[in-house]
């Protein structure tokens, strides 16, 4: 099942008027009369509405009535109001994918696809960074999202987090809840991973052609279940969903948060606002001022964490020495 934010405008209509009209019943009549479509189309849009997960409470002699929304991140509900001028205003939703990541960077080269937002239920072969496997199973948010940068090259590598540091405002604003950051790009509560994210760049005499930020949120996951897939996994560190930290956020809510805040944060790249970004990912790390322990391509590095620099890199204090690290996983240790 595949939709994006073009198709299905019949579809949307009814979907609309019922949305917008929720406090009272409307007859096939109506709806037929108002959206100027035939009652058997009315009739097909209301059951597939039904099966995409609305609740359509239909009476005899009163009509249609929609009780509740789909919880499915289906395109027209991402646009729906959304307040950014770019991102997120074409939205592309797939019941099942291999991996949104994948489908986005097939459409990255295509100009007219700036800000697109690719979406899926659950993912067959999500990924993580560093090519390892990302479990994605229906209750996640699995997103990717196409840019075409003005900024420099140099920023490239502060993208990631920088994107970090949006859905972590995002998620206090919807949650009432202040998530932390893991350099170089996870969000944790308490300690375990929510939320983590990657980035493939198209580059060409030295310039950026285009970015694809993939992003996995454990919005609604069984966080016991995909925990006992990854236990053995080096560097694990446990999982945390946002489930029941809030009952009535519905997934939308944090996506559209979610994209109006990307949107300021890349809004500031293009700008070369580096140090906000800097100095607000900084006052929400967990990772400043710990002694950490990274596995890097040079070997491990040990010291304590002092900041990270104008291109996102950390730099470790470690016997009097300074390291700059680029990439790397990362292990917060006691002393």
């Amino acid at each position: 099942m595949i939709y994006n934010s073009f198709d299905n405008p019949g579809l949307v209509k009814v979907l609309t008027f019922l949305q917008t009209h929720n406090t009272e019943y409307l007859s096939g009549q109506d709806l037929s009369d108002v959206l100027r479509i035939s009652r058997v189309a009315v009739w097909k849009h209301i059951k597939k509405i039904q099966e995409l997960g609305y609740v359509v409470e239909s009476k005899q002699k009163l009509g249609y009535k929609l009780i509740s929304n789909s919880e499915l991140l289906l395109p027209w509900e991402i646009t729906s109001n959304l307040k950014t001028k770019v991102i997120g205003q074409q939205a592309y939703y797939f019941d099942s994918i291999d991996s949104t990541q994948n489908q986005a960077l097939k459409m990255a080269s295509d100009p007219a696809n700036e800000g697109a937002v690719i979406v899926a239920s659950k993912q067959t072969g999500g990924r993580g960074r560093s090519g390892r496997k990302w479990i994605s199973p229906k209750g996640g948010i699995w997103i990717s999202i196409i840019f075409q940068p003005k900024f420099d090259i140099s920023i490239t590598t502060l993208f990631p987090i920088a994107s970090a540091l949006a859905l972590s405002i995002a998620i206090e604003k919807t949650f009432s809840i202040k998530p932390e950051l893991k350099w170089p790009n996870d969000l944790t509560i308490k300690g375990k991973k929510v939320a983590g994210m990657l980035v493939d760049a198209s580059l060409e005499s030295n310039k950026i052609e285009n970015l694809v930020l993939g992003v996995g949120i454990n919005f609604g996951v069984n966080v016991k279940q995909i925990e006992k897939v990854l236990k053995e996994t080096p560097n694990f560190y446990g999982i945390a969903s946002l489930n029941g930290q809030k009952q009535k956020v519905k997934p939308v809510q944090l996506v559209q948060s979610f994209l109006l805040e990307l949107e300021k944060i890349y809004k500031l790249l293009n700008s070369k606002q580096t140090k906000k970004i800097i100095s607000e990912w900084t006052v929400r790390s967990s990772t400043i001022g710990k002694n950490v322990e990274l596995d890097t391509i040079g070997g491990k590095i040990k010291g304590k964490a002092i900041k990270i620099d104008e291109d996102g890199a950390l730099i470790i204090a470690e016997n009097g020495k300074s390291h700059k690290v680029i990439a790397g996983d990362i292990t917060h240790v006691s002393k």
